[in-house]
């Protein structure tokens, strides 16, 4: 990856994150009668209104602002990247010639290791970029998926967000209890937490999980007045087992469960709404921006946002999927990403596809439920007992470049091998970038040593793990 760019791009939402807390507390207090929806900027109000508003379009109002979106995709991805360029040429086809959907549908796929083997060919403007951030993300083959795409995608990306959560009743600016990936940095006292006084997001730590600590946590959430939680749906089980097995009694001024980036199981799901007594509604969607899905307020199946990317579900041989109850894998084309255009790209997520039109809500988007795939839920146990999910530890930077695959092996409480196949350029700075960047999140929970290998154990079924767990958990 010579020549790339491995730093954040400049940005109000990267700034943001690297301000001090003592300079975000100040800030706050200054900004605390000034309504969020003005301090996230006129962008992202203008994005909000159209999300809204184009929820509840035609099915004739989607498909025509799709395939407008799908030609402009083309043509950036035709005029200004050699792969598609190449690609595109060599089959004979012109944006020109994508009249509909059909056309569009016969565009060759692409997959992880295509935009591995390809990411220099595939910027648009080449891999010199100034206005975007340098990201990656895990995946079913158990390798890294490296792209870039532009800094200012959160105003976009929140506005669907923003407009998903409304669904159950979430407000912005109500507090939000966030149990998510964040390496909460710990108060004076020893206390994990961290506050946002833009979003009135409070962060506790999803590595220190102790009954001791949890408890804590929730005696803490008591006092922010009516909140929702932000979590992954392992964290959430964790915080309800404790609720469980010790009869604590759960805040009451918890209103909904809002859980996205794993797997989410049906026995899980209403072990946790019973423990807490709300609603848990689920999200969809990637780091790669392709595809955003939510649930509907009126049901637990998932409507896909028609205006965020082209939404498609493929059968075995590659064909679409029309018929309710058939499973198939999802493929998308995101309208968000300018830097890496991701066209026709498989995901390695599969769903049931349920039908077109929402009987509940109305709205004509596409609907799937009961979806699996590579948002796993695997879990380190740290020297405590407590337990650690992968994808809390699942770094979306640089931490595992030049690393070809990568996997935990645990059999003893507090300590992990990380076995790495590493790539032609990986040198003792991408050892010293590995053991720096994942300390910082588990602290001193959890030892490990990084061990090189030549290959890695898949399951029965082929698949990758990113947790090779011996422990009975």
């Amino acid at each position: 990856m010579e020549g790339a760019v491995m730093k954040r791009a400049i940005s109000r939402k990267n700034l943001w994150e690297k301000t001090p807390r003592k300079i975000k507390s100040m800030v706050g207090m200054m900004l605390q009668w000034v309504p969020p929806d003005i301090i996230l900027g006129k962008e992202f109000r203008r994005n909000f209104l159209f999300v809204e508003k184009a929820q509840w379009w035609s099915a004739d109002e989607s498909h025509t602002y799709q395939l407008n979106a799908l030609r402009k995709v083309c043509n950036l991805a035709f005029n200004n990247t050699e792969f598609y360029k190449e690609a595109y040429k060599k089959i004979g086809f012109s944006p020109r010639d994508l009249k509909d959907f059909d056309v569009f549908q016969k565009l060759p796929f692409i997959d992880k290791k295509t935009i591995n083997d390809n990411l220099d060919k595939m910027c648009c403007g080449g891999t010199k970029i100034l206005h975007g951030d340098y990201t990656t993300t895990g995946g079913t083959s158990g390798e890294p998926l490296r792209f870039y795409i532009q800094s200012d995608r959160s105003q976009i990306e929140y506005a669907y967000l923003m407009s998903s959560w409304r669904r159950i009743g979430y407000q912005l600016g109500t507090p939000l209890a966030v149990f998510r990936g964040r390496a909460v940095k710990s108060l004076k006292n020893g206390f994990p937490y961290e506050f946002d006084p833009i979003l009135r997001h409070h962060y506790y730590s999803n590595f220190f999980m102790s009954d001791n600590e949890i408890c804590a946590y929730l005696d803490d959430i008591k006092k922010l007045g009516e909140c929702f939680l932000h979590v992954y749906p392992s964290s959430a089980f964790t915080l309800a087992r404790f609720i469980r097995k010790s009869g604590y009694d759960s805040p009451k001024n918890i209103k909904g469960i809002i859980a996205e980036s794993e797997n989410v199981y049906d026995d899980q799901k209403k072990y946790v709404k019973n423990a807490f007594g709300c609603r848990f509604f689920s999200c969809y969607g990637h780091t790669e921006k392709l595809v955003a899905g939510a649930e509907c307020e009126k049901s637990e199946n998932y409507h896909i946002w028609p205006t965020y990317g082209f939404f498609e579900l493929i059968d075995e041989n590659g064909k679409p999927i029309t018929t309710p109850g058939k499973h198939g894998e999802i493929v998308g084309t995101g309208f968000i990403n300018r830097l890496i255009p991701f066209i026709r790209y498989r995901t390695g997520d599969f769903a049931n596809y349920v039908s077109e039109y929402c009987k509940e809500c109305g709205r004509m988007h596409p609907i799937i439920k009961d979806i699996r795939g590579h948002r796993i839920q695997e879990y380190l146990v740290t020297n405590k007992g407590t337990q650690i999910s992968w994808t809390a530890l699942n770094m979306h930077n640089n931490t595992f470049d030049n690393v070809l695959k990568f996997q935990f092996y645990q059999d003893t409480p507090g300590y992990a091998i990380l076995k790495i196949i590493p790539g032609k350029n990986f040198f003792a700075a991408n050892l010293a970038r590995i053991t720096k960047n994942l300390s910082l999140k588990i602290d001193q929970q959890l030892k490990f040593d990084i061990k090189i290998v030549e290959s890695l154990p898949l399951t029965k079924a082929g698949k990758a793990i990113y947790v090779d767990q011996r422990l009975r958990i």
